[in-house]
């Protein structure tokens, strides 16, 4: 089992934005769904110790998660978050930092490739991007440190109709390309179902 959650909470300040909640996510693609405020990003920030419960107890590979140091674990588990973040300087010195950061050698034709760019993107400065081109570039920097999980936070939400299938199809590749996996938060059921091979829903604090 890749992730289980056991009676899983977390508070902010006097409000419980997760409460009880207890999953098990395999190896594959695992699509998060709910409504907005039901705790979807909190949920993945969890899985790679950017945040840890206040209660409960998550396992990763059957080991306690909180038993992973945690720069150690975010380089195997990689969150690429819903708004691009990507440092000042061209595309490679994105990947090239997240490649020294974890240790890799880099590879950036081939990252870049896996990430549904084209090479002549490593030249390329970030802030020139367009919002799909950037998102592709945060995958590719999560991809330069050779995950064995990609955490996607809403990857499709501030991309039109072709942006979003180009990172689907960029998504389904890397699944059939390689044994990476995917946990997707998605606001979009039909989504989900496309790239997941299982559905967690969340529902909505009161």
């Amino acid at each position: 089992m890749l992730f289980e959650l056991r009676d899983v909470g977390l508070d902010r300040g006097d409000r419980a934005v997760l409460d009880g909640f207890s999953a098990r996510i395999a190896e594959g693609a695992t699509a998060i769904v709910g409504p907005s405020g039901a705790g979807k990003s909190t949920l993945l920030r969890l899985l790679n110790r950017l945040a840890d419960p206040s209660r409960g107890e998550i396992l990763y590979r059957d080991r306690p998660l909180d038993s992973y140091e945690p720069l150690a674990l975010r380089r195997e588990v990689s969150l690429v978050p819903q708004l691009p973040a990507l440092l000042e300087g061209t595309v490679e010195s994105n990947l090239r930092y997240a490649a020294e950061l974890a240790g890799e050698p880099l590879e950036t034709e081939e990252t870049l490739r896996r990430a549904g760019l084209d090479p002549a993107f490593a030249g390329r400065d970030v802030a020139k991007l367009s919002v799909g081109e950037q998102q592709r570039a945060m995958l590719a920097r999560a991809l330069a440190q050779r995950p064995a999980v990609l955490l996607l936070d809403e990857p499709t939400s501030a991309l039109d109709h072709a942006a979003r299938d180009a990172v689907e199809a960029t998504l389904a590749r890397l699944r059939s390309e390689s044994n990476l996996s995917l946990v997707l938060v998605s606001h979009d059921p039909e989504q989900a179902r496309r790239l997941g091979d299982r559905v967690v829903e969340l529902e909505a604090r009161p």
